[in-house]
């Protein structure tokens, strides 16, 4: 085999080797409308592990027993809101890519704009502190 033959394969093998490999998700439903819901709350739930996945593209063991969960729930004829509901009491807010608007999500959103007010506080005093004293040493020089 040829050195230019021999670098070829191990470029490609390489290249395939190092791909990351997706979620194969074989779940089916015999309703269309039970897979669409199934891929639905699949992309919306947050795996744990990898975190800024879904289960649906995540191939981690957790996002596999989680999607396995959320179509037996599905099965068994619960609603979305209930799936929904099971999986935050079980896991928290954090599984959720659109956790709810209340307590502790609103003070996270309003976090940094209450750390820009604190800031623009802080350097306006710094700043009148300064003003203050250089014209009480103006008025010194006079």
């Amino acid at each position: 085999m040829s050195t230019n033959i021999k670098i070829i394969l191990m470029s490609v093998l390489l290249l395939l080797g190092s791909s990351k490999i997706s979620a194969l998700d074989t779940t089916q439903f015999s309703d269309a409308k039970q897979q669409a819901r199934y891929t639905a709350l699949t992309n919306e739930l947050r795996c744990l592990v990898c975190q800024n996945e879904s289960i649906a593209g995540s191939s981690s063991d957790l996002a596999q027993d989680l999607r396995a969960q959320v179509a037996e729930q599905i099965r068994t004829g619960k609603s979305d809101t209930e799936i929904r509901a099971y999986m935050t009491q079980r896991y928290g807010d954090f599984i959720l890519y659109r956790p709810p608007n209340e307590g502790k999500t609103k003070l996270l959103w309003m976090a940094p704009i209450l750390f820009l007010l604190l800031f623009l506080l802080v350097f306006v005093g710094i700043v009148s502190s300064n003003n203050k004293t250089s014209i009480e040493d103006d008025e010194e020089l006079e």
